[in-house]
């Protein structure tokens, strides 16, 4: 591990360890001239692969032949953002330090940055972080409309930090947090990079599109039925250890009460649903196209149902609003009857009502003629009971 120049005095150690600080003395002569050799040693935990949300450790060992120093030690991110790491361990020998939690982004070469007072040190070591996991947030959140069509995508960041290890995953849906989970595919990521799916049997209607961006997980739903609203969770593991990206798909749908053209005078109850949880600065909101503001009418904070009930046909639209932000709409065209129906209904309803006040007075005359028959059928009886007792009577005398 040594090797010397002579012609100019140098000295050259390969492999440095920590036991090899010293002070090194060189003779030329009767000159001698001492150097003191102060060495560092950076381990950093995992080998420097990490999975995102993983918390790296770092352990900074120091040697020298005087007294070791009080150290005081910064870090810089691959974004040359500084870090303030969780001190675990300090003695004079041996540091350890706690990073943040690591995000895809935090992929590259970070720098240690090592100073000392007395003596004076400043020394950077620089080593190297890979970050494997979604270009995708944690939690993402997605709007679609009933019967549209919706893509969900998860952008893996393995060719971007250039990962030289096969790793698996899989998708998975469920409608509630506290639901099973059911798996829609899995995949894996071989060690040249490329990327295999395998599409588990399911009554789930999806397609793995044929056509998309390198290292993504990609599903389409065709058309969107409101029981596809849930999370989807994208799940990766490598060596034994998971990471996960969720995204979370909020399905809107509208009806109306009763279905049809909305007659001169009748009322119809329109209701605009989403599927929850809604954030809560979140709400939905009715409007008529070209309406009053008399024709708004808005939910409360993180409700998933409202009801309208209108008495205008028009264009009516539902809007789930975020922030100021519209982030779906869905419309209802509410039909008005045709003139000739109202007419037609109105001339029912008068004919009706003569029909039933023709069979009124039908029944009041049928009573009354019932009534007679029955008086003379009555009279006629007592007429006939009299002449019998009259004759009778002629018969005696």
């Amino acid at each position: 591990r040594f090797d010397i120049k002579m012609q100019y005095k140098q000295l050259r150690v390969w492999n440095l360890k920590l036991s090899d600080a010293g002070i090194y003395t060189c003779e030329y002569g009767s000159r001698k001239v001492h150097t003191s050799l102060h060495l560092f040693k950076l381990t950093i935990s995992l080998d420097g692969h990490f999975l995102q949300n993983e918390v790296p450790e770092l352990i900074l060992m120091q040697n020298s032949s005087s007294a070791l120093p009080n150290l005081n030690i910064t870090l810089f991110d691959s974004n040359n953002n500084r870090v303030t790491p969780e001190l675990q361990n300090k003695s004079r020998q041996k540091y350890i330090v706690n990073l943040k939690k690591l995000e895809a982004m935090d992929s590259g070469t970070w720098v240690c940055q090592v100073r000392s007072d007395s003596p004076l040190i400043n020394q950077n070591i620089s080593f190297a972080v890979k970050v494997l996991g979604f270009q995708n947030p944690d939690l993402e959140r997605k709007y679609a409309t009933v019967d549209s069509t919706v893509v969900l995508s998860w952008r893996l960041n393995s060719q971007k930090i250039k990962w030289k290890e096969g790793f698996t995953g899989q998708l998975k849906w469920k409608q509630q947090e506290s639901a099973k989970a059911h798996e829609l595919l899995d995949f894996n990521v071989t060690v040249q990079g490329q990327l295999y799916e395998t599409e588990k049997t399911s009554t789930f209607l999806f397609e793995i599109p044929e056509t998309k961006p390198e290292s993504t997980i990609e599903v389409k739903l065709p058309k969107v039925h409101f029981n596809h609203s849930g999370q989807y969770q994208c799940q990766l593991e490598y060596q034994g250890r998971r990471a996960q990206s969720k995204i979370e798909l909020v399905v809107m749908k509208v009806s109306a009460n009763p279905v049809g053209p909305l007659s001169r005078g009748d009322n119809m109850t329109l209701t605009c649903q989403v599927s929850g949880p809604l954030p809560p600065n979140a709400y939905l909101c009715w409007e008529r196209v070209n309406g009053t503001k008399m024709d708004i009418k808005n939910s409360k904070q993180r409700e998933v149902k409202l009801e309208v009930n209108i008495s205008a046909a028009g264009l009516w639209r539902c809007h789930l609003i975020e922030d100021n932000d519209r982030k779906m709409s869905l419309h209802y065209h509410v039909e008005e009857a045709p003139v000739w129906v109202n007419y037609v209904i109105i001339g029912a309803s008068v004919g009706g009502s003569l029909l039933v006040f023709a069979l009124g007075c039908l029944c009041i005359i049928s009573g009354i003629s019932w009534h007679r028959r029955r008086q003379r059928a009555k009279r006629m009886a007592q007429a006939r009971e009299y002449l019998l007792e009259n004759k009778t009577c002629q018969c005696q005398q």
